[in-house]
């Protein structure tokens, strides 16, 4: 390959960057590790499917056909799963809605899906749930225990780690300082405190179970995602994906599963996103503190504004949100929108810079370097380029990008909902003769941010 089209991602497994070269010539198999359906995902989460949608992107940007895989978790992710005790997610949904749990997985997985529509994200070649492979998973742990990998107890088939010397290498862990007590009801007959479960059968009250050779129950988390990656990508893929949470435990224990099975690592590169962070902490439902794209929207909030607040951001170490913070965004990406459509002005059709395309491929092959890139796109937009190729250029990146700049957008902001109910209050208070009153509201309006244009059929908010 072309060295200036090789392409470096940082690999959790070695713990460097590393040249990408797929197993396949010209194709590139990923799997993500996606959501558990049981209760809204928040920003928090997108931000991680924002930052592999660009990797997917820029991939088939690079001319490479990937066929991306994304499971959905709906059935064995347990309040603590290693255990197989505590309570389902799903169930702990069903219970707070008064729902059934399958009601639940169908309302919260739509609301995912909306999520990333919103938040212009592809949807993925395959999106697989827990529930409609249960036949995979079953004989999945069937050649775990065939190998010799697993052993059953009190609670279920149970992984032996012990029989996996590397099994620490990958989180860096150490083993030995792992503490019974930070479990609950530890099951004694584990050969060690770190063996985790994949099929648990101790509770017989748990609304989604199957049968299988070792009793009627249900899948550990952690057997989903290697048997639905290796089911759609096979036994070697190319890249796994995930949040920085999922290496200590959940990856880990992939990992392991996959020596198990098939004596050998499932995937070549594993790529772990930061997390999105609130006021120095991480934003999540426990600590109340979450906005989900619908709450930013009725907020005023533009969700590509969003997007494009990631971008700024490197995947690896995560972002530090705030509406302050997205406002900024928002105001740049109306900057480049406004740029983008004085370009569309001229008649005459531009070709694609590949000096400024080499240099866009060359900081996203970089471990995709996205805040590099916002800057050189704003390098080119102050560029002496002609304003036909400008468009042509950027339009292509916007392939990666997924700002939707082609699209005609006006530049600003939806309204929030406060400023406009204050319009027709002061529509009311004018229509009343109250003058006074009238002009309260306008000074309440100019706080939020809007100034108010009277116009022959009605009024217009201007954002100041």
């Amino acid at each position: 390959m072309d060295k200036k089209k090789e392409i470096y991602f940082y690999n959790t497994l070695s713990k460097k960057k590393e040249k990408f070269v797929p197993i396949k010539k010209g194709e590139v198999g990923v799997y993500s590790c996606g959501p558990t359906v049981y209760w809204n995902a928040h920003i928090g989460h997108m931000y991680a499917f924002v930052v592999w949608d660009v990797m997917v992107r820029f991939l088939r940007w690079s001319g490479y056909k990937v066929n991306h895989v994304m499971n959905i978790t709906d059935v064995g992710h347990m309040t603590n799963e290693d255990e197989g005790t505590g309570e389902d997610k799903m169930e702990k949904g069903a219970k707070r809605e008064g729902l059934t749990v399958w009601e639940v997985a169908k309302k919260y997985e739509k609301q995912f899906f909306e999520s990333e529509k919103l938040l212009n994200i592809v949807r993925p070649d395959v999106a697989c749930r827990a529930t409609e492979h249960i036949e995979e998973q079953i004989e999945l742990a069937k050649k775990i225990e065939e190998n010799g990998f697993a052993y059953k107890t009190k609670t279920g088939l149970v992984f032996d780690t012990g029989k996996f010397k590397d099994y620490a290498k990958f989180s860096g862990k150490k083993l030995d300082q792992m503490e019974d007590g930070s479990r609950v009801e530890v099951d004694k007959e584990k050969k060690n405190p770190w063996d985790f479960l994949l099929w648990v059968t101790n509770q017989p009250e748990h609304i989604m179970k199957w049968d299988s050779p070792w009793g009627e129950g249900f899948p550990g988390w952690h057997l989903e995602c290697t048997a639905m990656s290796v089911k759609y990508l096979g036994e070697k893929f190319d890249i796994h994906t995930g949040g920085m949470e999922h290496i200590s435990v959940h990856h880990t224990n992939e990992i392991a599963q996959g020596y198990g099975a098939f004596g050998k690592q499932t995937a070549n590169f594993w790529m772990h996103n930061g997390w999105l962070n609130l006021k120095g902490e991480k934003m999540s439902k426990s600590l109340g503190n979450m906005y989900t794209v619908l709450d930013l929207i009725e907020k005023g909030h533009d969700p590509l504004a969003l997007r494009y607040l990631v971008l700024s951001s490197h995947y690896r170490k995560g972002l530090v949100f705030s509406l302050d913070s997205l406002e900024v965004a928002q105001k740049t990406l109306n900057k480049l929108r406004k740029a983008v459509g004085s370009w569309k002005s001229g008649e005459k059709k531009g070709k694609i810079s590949e000096e400024w395309k080499d240099k866009f491929r060359g900081v996203l092959a970089d471990d995709l370097a996205t805040p590099e890139l916002l800057a050189l796109v704003w390098k080119m937009v102050k560029s002496e380029l002609s304003s036909e190729d400008k468009l042509a250029t950027l339009l292509d990146l916007d392939q990666v990008l997924g700002l939707d700049l082609g699209k005609d957008k006006e530049g600003k902001k939806d309204v929030p909902k406060k400023v406009i109910d204050l319009g027709k209050e002061r529509v009311e208070a004018r229509k009343e003769g109250d003058y006074k009153r009238a002009d309260e509201i306008r000074e309440k309006i100019s706080k939020l941010g809007y100034t108010v244009e009277d116009k022959k059929d009605g009024y217009e908010f201007l954002e100041k």
